[in-house]
Parts: structure tokens; sequence; C-alpha cells
């Protein structure tokens, strides 16, 4: 991103999903190489991913914005109301977020993460939640940054392919 390059946020097309799609898998793959070896890490394969956004995309649940730098989407986030049973219906949550790994430390994510906040206090949300596995340093610093603090008390193991992770809930009030 040069210092005169603008990012813009912007609700998800349908045309969006490829490139949302390939810029989870090729993240995400990058943000777990810390927690897992090559072999561990799952290799979704781009039709099932592209499938999963676009219908996310369609019917808004999560609901999708992406950035976009010069018309190429560069990240994304989605959120919607919290999928954790037992929460207040004014419980958001962040089920997703990822910037191009070109485009890290370069506050996409910060743009992203103004998207969503804004989109759920829309949605009458007052608190958000994010599950973030326990070794992905990177996420953990940019929630605390933007204001999150762990809950100790809600770490889960939960299987990623053929091995299992750790991964906290972080919440914070929207105002």
């Amino acid at each position: 991103m040069s210092p005169t390059s603008l990012i813009e946020v912007r609700p998800a097309t349908l045309r969006d999903a490829k490139a949302v799609a390939e810029i989870h898998i090729s993240s995400s793959r990058a943000a777990y190489k810390s927690l897992l070896s090559d072999d561990q890490i799952i290799s979704v394969p781009l039709d099932k991913c592209q499938a999963y956004w676009r219908e996310a995309i369609e019917y808004s649940e999560p609901q999708v914005h992406v950035a976009v730098e010069d018309g190429k989407v560069v990240g994304f986030v989605g959120f919607d109301r919290s999928r954790d049973k037992g929460t207040p219906n004014t419980m958001g949550e962040i089920w997703a977020i990822y910037a191009a790994t070109s485009h890290w430390g370069q506050g996409v994510g910060l743009n992203l993460w103004d998207a969503a906040r804004d989109g759920l206090i829309e949605e009458g949300c007052t608190q958000v939640t994010i599950w973030v596995p326990l070794g992905n340093e990177r996420a953990l610093r940019f929630h605390d940054m933007a204001g999150f603090k762990r809950e100790m008390n809600t770490i889960k193991t939960v299987p990623v392919g053929t091995v299992k992770i750790e991964e906290i809930r972080l919440k914070r009030a929207l105002s």
C-alpha cells in the first residue's frame, strides 16, 4: 500500500466471493503457520470456500464487507449476531477478519474492524466477541489494540483438521 493509496470498505457483492475465498485460504494458512505444520494445515478447496462466502454474501449471514484498494479486494470481515449459546440478542460477533498477507500491518484490518463495528451498532448490538486461536499472536495483538479483552474462562479446544487447537473468546463494548 503506497502512502497515497486509499482503502475503501464496502459491503461485499457476489462478484467478490472468489477474492474473499482466496484471501481467506492464503491468509489463514499464513496465520496458522506458527500453530500447525504444513501437513496439518487443511487446504480447503477454493471452490468450496468460494461457495461458502458466496452464500454468506447472498444471504447476509454473516454480513460481509470487503476492503478494496485500487479496485482489488485486499481484505474482508464477516460479522453478525453471536453464534454462542446463551448470549443476549445484543451480542455481536466477528465471524472472520482477514487481510491479504501483502497488506498485513497496513491498516486494512483496522478499516474492516471499523466497518464491522458500525454495522453491528446499526443492528442494535452493544458488545462484540471474536474467537482467536491462543497461538495466533498477530491476531491477539490486533484485537488487544482494538480494545478487546480476553475472557479467560472461555478457552476451548477445537479440531482443525487432524489436530486440536485452543481458542479464546475476546470481547469488548461497541460504544
